[in-house]
């Protein structure tokens, strides 16, 4: 492509902006307080990095966008929701999120509870009335998600982090718990693409999910340098939450220089799974760069 993917992502976060007001109830419908709570964990700012990858992915596999608009509002939605459960006093206990107050700073505890709660089971609703698909890519689409979330998933990813502050982990450890964590999310915004494709190639099935497996762990790397050395500006919370949380993460393992190292041998290897796509990974070859570049 000629034009860099970086000029359509304007474009991207406005169609998934109004897909996401187009599924969520107004805040003017009965529980207003729910709703009202929902609609400011969804649009509080963020850069969309997941909804931005389904696209990246539907372009690289010549996808119509009108298809890719379900999977990257549903994905958005469960990361929203993950998002207010690592805010609460039980598990991170932040005051900030993107440079705002977290929803229960905003609100309360149980109210964001449960705007997190409604947050998840919309995104498989909007997922199971996904339009212009087969009604076996929806279960496809819903499992991907479902497995994403759950306890193999991001969930089981935040019970290993949760048990892992104050102990000394080793930097295998650290990546797994990271692909658990934030990469199962962000792989499974790269494969929705896949199951969306009805004639993808088994290479490039594999190519694909091995780029959205690799990028997903250099994306919590470059997060924990960020919180490291970053300011409230870049990251949207007070620096150094992770260390005040005695986390393990992998700055504090092998140190920030061999944490740089890390991520662009993470970056290479990405965008060596790319190769077989030629000028159409572009939009997936720009994102990966900016998950690493992103804050420098």
């Amino acid at each position: 492509m000629s034009v860099s993917f970086e000029n359509r992502i304007a474009h991207y976060t406005e169609r998934v902006a109004t897909k996401l007001d187009e599924v969520l109830p107004p805040a003017s419908q009965e529980p207003e307080r729910l709703h009202d709570a929902m609609r400011y964990a969804v649009f509080n700012g963020g850069k969309r990095v997941r909804p931005l990858l389904v696209y990246a992915a539907g372009e690289c596999l010549g996808l119509q966008e009108g298809l890719l608009d379900a999977p990257a509002a549903a994905i958005e939605l469960v990361h929203a929701f993950s998002l207010v459960h690592d805010d609460l006093p039980a598990m991170d206990n932040d005051d900030l999120r993107r440079g705002k107050p977290t929803l229960h700073r905003k609100y309360d505890e149980a109210t964001a509870i449960l705007a997190a709660d409604a947050l998840q089971p919309l995104a498989f609703s909007v997922l199971a009335d996904a339009t212009g698909v087969s009604p076996a890519t929806r279960i496809k689409l819903v499992k991907l998600l479902a497995d994403a979330c759950g306890s193999i998933g991001m969930t089981g990813g935040q019970s290993l982090d949760l048990a892992a502050e104050g102990q000394l982990l080793g930097a295998a450890q650290i990546e797994h718990m990271y692909e658990l964590k934030t990469g199962a999310l962000i792989h499974a915004a790269v494969v929705s693409a896949s199951a969306l494709s009805a004639d993808l190639s088994p290479e490039r099935s594999s190519a694909l999910d091995a780029f959205g497996r690799t990028i997903g762990i250099a994306f919590q790397i470059q997060d924990d340098i960020l919180d490291v050395e970053g300011t409230t500006e870049i990251i949207g919370k007070p620096s150094g939450s992770d260390q005040r949380l005695d986390k393990a993460t992998y700055p504090g393992r092998v140190g920030i220089a061999n944490a740089r190292q890390r991520c662009d041998e993470l970056l290479n290897g990405a965008l060596e799974h790319l190769d077989d796509f030629g000028a159409d990974a572009e939009p997936l070859s720009w994102l990966a760069r900016f998950i690493v570049e992103r804050g420098n």
